[in-house]
């Protein structure tokens, strides 16, 4: 089994310390892919006359991850490398987007926007630390329709956390008392209102039984060794939950009256609405095995229409996120497969630096050994990403290939329209860190919904920083407690490790409020990255942000449909909260349209049924609220 190979003969004594050679290779196969990518946008026409820039220093942000042993110093072929989530809403009600950052070991941190990027760590105040809790996703919602965003965070092993948010900075656990108390390998997390009763409801991730019952330093508890062929163990498998909010700060799981007892291996998921009944579908990501859609029947329970909607989905996907790619008022549908670039064949080919290797199917290179991997059928599973473009008629063809969309390693997928020409881009966050080689994090800007092209070294966030590809992972004491570790075999003293820089969960939004996207980046054991545009001070750009509040809906009208039309064109946006892997956020829908476009007309469907349509005084740019009514 090629996969298992790879993840039992990774060699990481031979890969802790790139040598001098194969860091030249790292910078020479970067500056081949800036090459690439400069003179394609050159031949195109998209707007790309704007940079990012790393404001993290600057910014006040302190946060920085830290992994467990077995993804670093220990390193196991463990589901403890898929790193932490990064969440975003305005905790304090002043208009001004704030960060929240979870990590393994440490501290998850809470950081306050006073505006302009800038930043103040009001963790100990707000009280949602959990240090140490071996933290995974983030998600805000207001659960209890009061008006501002309360907090859930999920951990491995260490019990989810509910934080109601009381207002002046101040949230109070409440996870008992909630009834959301569960205890597991938990990952994402999902907020939706399943029967649109103006309730927002969870659906919980559950990976799977990948560790032991010993536990580590820093109380992590050990992985398998062969966690990576766990799913194939039925025993170790560990279901995905469903739980209906019952009001008043109280939730009751529900998965097997409502159908969807699922036992994939999820790290994520989504709400979607591919029917447009108004009633809120789920696509489950699988990392190890084929995805599920569940499509909500009126509001009463799922139904499992997998194979007649998506019968052939990645076989390790990650990231999921819905957006409407060429702006038809269809929702389109991407999934990122970070599991099918972890073969050895494919591994070993990346290994030599071909960008080529990076942007085709997995399938494309190892051919018949990745067929054979667990027993697995092409003609059930698509070896890499997967672009479903909504059709007129209903379903959805795959077309990630022609559109450009296969990248390499890839984890969170964030959607927004960077360059404000109306049509919503991807930035993709990538990499695996210690014991692989360096991957790029990847900005596809879209090209009227025709293909996506590369734009992370144009743009600016590739290179990273000071051109950094790696940083210090750890370090040994091989005269003392890690004398017999197997990176300390020959040496003595203190040995620092290094190895590749890389990140997980990605979040787009105005972080300055001048009217431009900005990218927030949370890596893994490293500190995270803060991208601030220049777009709106290079040019005059049309930027409008629109805040939901529903009345009949859920507060936050999730799961609300929006249709912008301006002279340019018409617009569309699905509230589903997603912002990223790992993530889901409290956050403004952002419309991004030429200068000298007119706002003419704004249509909300809301989840409660009510179609509101609004053409009078308009705004034409910064922030407008809309409240469902009448």
């Amino acid at each position: 089994m090629a996969l298992l190979q790879f993840h039992s003969q990774v060699d990481a004594a031979s890969a802790s310390t790139e040598s001098a050679d194969k860091e030249k290779q790292v910078r020479q196969l970067l500056d081949l892919r800036r090459r690439q990518q400069e003179q394609a946008l050159r031949e195109s026409k998209l707007q790309s006359n704007f940079r990012f820039s790393d404001r993290t220093l600057a910014s006040g942000i302190t946060f920085r991850h830290e992994c467990v042993d077995d993804a670093g110093k220990n390193w196991k072929p463990a589901h403890y490398d898929h790193g932490n989530g990064v969440a975003v809403a305005d905790v304090d009600g002043d208009g001004l987007l704030d960060l929240y950052f979870t990590t393994q070991l440490g501290s998850n941190r809470l950081y306050r926007n006073l505006g302009n990027a800038r930043f103040k760590d009001i963790t100990s105040e707000a009280g949602v630390g959990l240090s140490d809790q071996i933290s995974v996703a983030a998600a805000f919602a207001d659960i209890d329709n009061d008006g501002d965003p309360d907090l859930y965070v999920t951990t491995v092993r260490h019990g989810n956390h509910l934080f109601e948010n009381r207002g002046n900075n101040r949230f109070v656990e409440v996870t008992e008392s909630a009834g959301l108390s569960y205890s597991g390998h938990s990952s994402g997390a999902v907020f939706l209102d399943v029967d649109r009763d103006g309730l927002i409801d969870l659906f919980l991730c559950n990976v799977g039984k990948f560790t032991l019952e010993q536990k580590g330093h820093r109380g992590f508890y050990l992985a398998r060794e062969n966690a990576f062929a766990a799913h194939l163990q039925p025993e170790l498998n560990e279901q995905n939950l469903l739980y209906r909010n019952l009001g008043n700060l109280r939730f009751k799981e529900v998965s097997k009256e409502w159908n969807i007892m699922d036992t994939t291996w999820s790290g994520d998921a989504t709400q979607l609405d591919p029917n447009q009944d108004g009633f809120p579908d789920l696509y489950v990501a699988n990392m190890q095995g084929q995805d599920r859609y569940y499509e909500n029947q009126g509001g009463k329970r799922f139904e499992d229409r997998t194979d007649s909607l998506f019968p052939r989905t990645p076989w390790g996907a990650m990231g999921v996120k819905s957006f409407d790619l060429n702006n038809d008022g269809r929702m389109d549908l991407l999934v990122t497969d970070m599991h099918s670039d972890m073969t050895e064949g494919q591994r070993r080919r990346a290994m030599g630096f071909d960008p080529r290797v990076e942007r085709q199917k997995t399938e494309a290179y190892c051919g018949p050994e990745f067929a054979n991997v667990f027993e697995l059928s092409a003609d059930r599973y698509v070896f890499g990403n997967a672009l479903y473009q909504a059709q007129a008629g209903g379903g959805f063809v795959e077309r990630s290939d022609a559109l450009g969309l296969e990248t390499y390693w890839p984890w969170g997928i964030s959607a927004g329209d960077l360059n404000a020409d109306g049509y919503e881009d991807l930035v993709i966050s990538a990499g695996m860190g210690f014991p692989f080689r360096y991957a790029v994090n990847s900005v596809l800007l879209n090209d009227a919904g025709k293909r996506f092209l590369d734009a992370e070294f144009q743009l600016g966030v590739e290179p990273r920083a000071d051109g950094k590809v790696e940083i210090d992972y750890f370090t040994l004491d091989c005269d003392g407690i890690d004398k017999g570790h197997r990176l300390c075999e020959g040496q003595s003293g203190t040995r620092t490790i290094r190895g590749p820089t890389s990140s997980r969960s990605s979040a787009l939004l105005d972080l300055d409020d001048d009217g431009d996207l900005d990218i927030v980046l949370n890596d893994f054991n490293d500190r995270p990255q803060l991208l601030v545009s220049n777009l709106s001070e290079r040019q005059n750009i049309g930027s409008l942000k629109l805040r939901l509040r529903g009345t009949r809906s859920n507060r936050d009208g999730l799961g609300a449909s929006v249709k912008l039309t301006t002279s340019q064109g018409i617009f569309h946006r699905y509230h589903d909260g997603k912002s990223g892997y790992l993530a889901q956020s409290s956050s403004p829908l952002h419309f991004g349209f030429s200068a000298d476009s007119k706002v003419m007309q704004i249509e909300v469907k809301w989840p409660s049924g009510l179609i509101q349509t609004l053409k009078d005084d308009l705004p034409q740019k910064g922030t407008f609220l809309i409240t469902e009514g009448p």
